[in-house]
């Protein structure tokens, strides 16, 4: 039987290297650093998107490729051992996650809080997480092209979790917080990839009403709305379906969107 490969784990590194790699990092260096430890997993094109998007063709190519490299050398982040392709954007990409040093640069930078490392996830937990990330750079990306347009903030979880009154949580995908137009939006986020049962997706429905019904508020001092992001016509028609099911405020607490189309309307409420 031949074995499966083996998946990397961050090895221990000196706190001389830690320093070394601190005095050499770039602004954008550690801009790249913490979208990776905000997102857990990110794509080699999803950070064209974020951090790589003044440059174009073969000159964003090459330099990303030398930036990300660099950073792999000095264990500031790993790379999955799997290629994806470029979620819409042709090409496979790399899937990156934090290494060692990078782990260690953020402890000391938020005081040992707020590290993420995404462990030894599976298939199908990489591909429900580079969804996440998928939607934060379409979300940066959308709203640098608008202008007078901002992503505030962008949770994945857990840190988009939020405490529900009761002793547990309420357990969104990811959390955001748009601004625009004097307006600030605070949306929770389901990115659905149709592997979930529709009682699965019911359940968690009910959750955000039973948090509304029981005066309980989320980030900011309201109650968030709901976007479920989906693949498919035929997957948001049940989506709708469902909502349509449930008491209100169903109607104005939850909105469906396709994964392509997600952005846009994110941000096309702060228009409304």
């Amino acid at each position: 039987m031949t074995a499966a490969p083996r998946r990397p784990v961050p090895q221990r590194v000196r706190l001389g290297h830690v320093e070394w790699v601190e005095q050499r990092m770039s602004s954008r260096d550690w801009l790249i650093l913490e979208t990776v430890n905000r997102l857990k997993l990110v794509t080699t094109s999803q950070l064209d998107h974020i951090h790589f998007f003044t440059l174009h063709g073969r000159s964003q190519v090459v330099t990303r490729g030398r930036v990300i490299r660099r950073l792999i050398a000095w264990r500031v982040l790993m790379a999955l051992p799997r290629r994806v392709g470029g979620a819409g954007h042709g090409s496979a990409a790399t899937v990156l996650a934090l290494d060692s040093t990078g782990r260690r640069l953020l402890a000391q930078r938020h005081a040992g809080g707020g590290v993420r490392f995404a462990g030894l996830p599976g298939e199908r937990t990489v591909a429900h997480t580079l969804a996440v990330s998928e939607l934060y750079a379409a979300l940066v990306e959308q709203a640098r092209t608008r202008g007078m347009v901002a992503v505030v903030a962008y949770e994945a979880e857990p840190s988009s979790w939020w405490p529900n009154g009761f002793g547990g949580y309420v357990k969104p995908d990811a959390y955001t917080l748009l601004a625009g137009d004097g307006i600030r939006d605070h949306w929770w986020l389901e990115v659905d990839r149709a592997t979930e049962s529709m009682p699965t997706l019911m359940r968690k429905a009910l959750a955000y009403l039973d948090f509304y019904q029981s005066g309980q508020l989320g980030p900011g001092g309201i109650v968030p709305r709901v976007m479920f992001s989906v693949p498919s016509e035929q997957r948001r028609n049940a989506v709708h379906q469902m909502i349509a099911s449930l008491p209100e405020p169903a109607s104005a607490l939850f909105f469906v969107a396709l994964d392509r189309e997600t952005a846009f309307a994110l941000l096309s409420t702060l228009k409304e």
